[in-house]
Order: C-alpha cells, then structure tokens, then sequence
C-alpha cells in the first residue's frame, strides 16, 4: 500500500512536471465504469499491434497514455520508479536517478520499470510481457503466474491496493510531454518496423 509520504510525493512530481492544477485533477479523479471499459480496450489493442521485444515498458506506457489521453477526460502521467515484489526491487537499479537526463533519450537505458496512472489507478502494460520473457526475474513469474495466472495482458487496481498483490509502486519521477512524446516517436517507429 502507497503510504502518505508516497501520494504526497507522487503530487509534488506531478505539480513539478506538469502544475499544480494536474496535481490536484490526479488527487481528485475517480475512475467510472465507462473509463475503465475504454481503458481496457485502448490497452488491449495496444498491446496487440505492440511487438514483443525486451525493454520496451518506457514505449507501451508512453503508447497507452498518448492513447488514453486523447480518449478519457481523466488525468494520465506516465511514472518511473521502483517496482516492489514483497518488499525488494524487482529489477537492479539506483534509487535515485537523472531523469531528464535518462529521458531525454529515444530509447532510455534504464533499468527502473516504468507504468502509466490514471489519478490513482496503476496501470502497467508492461508487468505481464516482462514476467513471461526469458529475461524477467525468475520470481516475478513465478509470483505473477501464481496471483494471476498465466495469458494476462494488463495490470489495473487502485494504487493503495497493488499491495495486496504483493507489488509497491515507488514513483520517482513524472515523464513531461515532451518526453512521453519523444517515446511516442520511438514506440511508433517499433510498431511500423515490427508490424
């Protein structure tokens, strides 16, 4: 569970990045059947038209939220940072790094997992293809296949309840337009070479 000092900061990358008033839109948003239908579908097509290749959780995310904002009226920012499994980081990594520095690259090299939120909802394209490469940690598939089960394509749930799945989300840095675009670039460019 996301404790205080975590929506507190996850806030203040926002307000950082992108104002005050996307900071309070991000705090105040409920997510409605209907932007969870929407969510869903836009994600799935993504993730079917995306290919399958290593390290591409920075392009599906910048992706799905370039999509998700021009088909929701609900707050969407792509976060990086630190990925939990009972309590230990999933993947190898500093805990702090320059990211406009790591950004501004067209494809990131950094080893941090990358997810899109949507107000407080985690949403991670990502998470199933990583789990089910033959890179991916040998316990988060175990883990992943165990709570959920295997053929999954998207992770959505409440930031306060991603514990209960034995995941923690640790936002460390909120992606500007101009980075997410600059991802967008690179995603599009995977999609028409690989499709």
């Amino acid at each position: 569970m996301p404790s205080i000092k975590n929506l507190t900061r996850l806030g203040q990358l926002i307000a950082a990045r992108h104002g005050w008033p996307a900071a309070k839109t991000f705090k105040s948003y409920r997510m409605e059947d209907r932007d969870g239908a929407i969510l869903a579908h836009h994600a799935v097509e993504l993730l079917k038209i995306f290919p399958e290749t290593p390290d591409t959780a920075a392009l599906i995310s910048a992706a799905l939220a370039v999509r998700l904002e021009s088909k929701l009226d609900a707050p969407v920012h792509v976060v990086a940072g630190t990925l939990r499994l009972n309590g230990e980081p999933v993947f190898e990594q500093d805990d702090t790094f320059d990211g406009p520095a790591i950004f501004s690259k067209d494809q990131p090299e950094w080893n941090g997992h990358i997810w899109v939120m949507t107000g407080p909802y985690i949403v991670d394209a990502a998470l199933f293809r990583i789990a089910g490469s033959d890179t991916a940690p040998a316990r988060l598939t175990q883990h992943v296949l165990a709570t959920f089960g295997p053929d999954k394509a998207l992770y959505v749930d409440r930031w306060p309840r991603t514990g209960k799945t034995g995941f923690d989300y640790e936002p460390q840095y909120v992606l500007s337009s101009e980075e997410i675009n600059r991802l967008m670039g690179t995603a599009f460019h995977h999609i028409r070479q690989n499709g």
